[in-house]
C-alpha cells in the first residue's frame, strides 16, 4: 500500500468534499466555518506533498495557506459581518438539491475533461488535476447561485484553493508562482473587503437582489 498516494488522494478529496459543503450551507457564518476547514485542508495537502516529492518551499505554500486563509481571512469576514450587521442567512438562486446536482455534473464534467489529456501524467497528478478543476468549478458555481456578496467572495476564494491544490499536486512547481499566487488573495480580499464596505454604505444591504431591484427602480 501507498500511504503517500493514499493520503494525498484523501487530502484532495476533504478539500472537495469541503466545496460541497460550501454549497449546502445556507448561514453566512457556517459558510466561513467551512471554508476554514477547506483551508486548513489544503495546508495540510501542501505540506504533505512537500515531504512526499521532497520541495521544502511547499511548506512555506502550507504555512501561508494557513496563517491567510484558515486564520487572517475567516477573522477579517467575522469582523466585516459584524461590523455592518449583515444578514446572517444565505439566500440562493437554486435550491440545495439543484444545487447539488449542478455540482455533481460539474465534478463529472472535469473528471471527463482531465483524465484524457493527461494519459502520460503520473495517476496522483492526474486525479489531482481532476480533483482541483472540480474545486474551481464548484467555487464558481458558489458565485453564480447565491446572492449574498460575503458568500461570494468565499466562492471566490474557493476557487483560489482549486488552483494553489492544483500548483501543489504537479512537481518541480517554483515557489515564485505560489507566493504570487498568495500575493494575488491578498489583494482580492483587501479590494473585496473596500467593496463590501462601499455597497453597504450605498445601498444599506449586501443581498445582490435587492441591489438589482433597487438599479431597477431607480431607472
Amino acid at each position: 500500500m501507498d500511504i503517500g498516494y493514499d493520503a494525498a488522494h484523501m487530502l484532495g478529496a476533504v478539500v472537495l468534499l469541503m466545496s460541497f459543503a460550501l454549497l449546502y450551507q445556507r448561514r453566512i457564518f457556517s459558510v466561513i466555518t467551512v471554508f476554514t476547514f477547506q483551508a486548513l485542508a489544503l495546508a495540510t495537502a501542501a505540506a504533505w506533498q512537500g515531504y512526499a516529492q521532497g520541495e521544502p518551499h511547499l511548506y512555506v505554500t502550507a504555512l501561508l495557506t494557513l496563517v491567510l486563509k484558515a486564520i487572517a481571512i475567516p477573522l477579517a469576514l467575522h469582523r466585516i459581518i459584524l461590523r455592518l450587521n449583515i444578514q446572517r442567512t444565505v439566500d440562493a438562486a437554486l435550491s440545495v438539491g439543484l444545487t447539488m446536482v449542478a455540482g455533481v455534473s460539474l465534478v463529472t464534467l472535469s473528471i471527463l475533461l482531465v483524465l484524457p489529456v493527461t494519459t502520460d501524467a503520473a495517476t496522483l497528478t492526474r486525479e489531482g488535476l481532476a480533483l482541483s478543476l472540480s474545486v474551481v468549478l464548484l467555487g464558481l458555481l458558489m458565485m453564480i447561485t447565491r446572492r449574498n456578496a460575503v458568500s461570494q467572495v468565499v466562492g471566490f476564494m474557493s476557487i483560489e484553493n482549486g488552483l494553489i491544490f492544483a500548483a501543489i499536486g504537479v512537481a518541480g512547481m517554483p515557489l515564485i508562482v505560489e507566493m504570487m499566487v498568495a500575493f494575488s488573495v491578498m489583494v482580492a480580499f483587501i479590494i473585496f473587503g473596500i467593496f463590501l464596505f462601499q455597497i453597504r454604505e450605498r445601498f444599506d444591504t449586501l443581498d445582490l437582489q435587492k441591489i438589482d431591484s433597487y438599479r431597477g427602480e431607480s431607472r
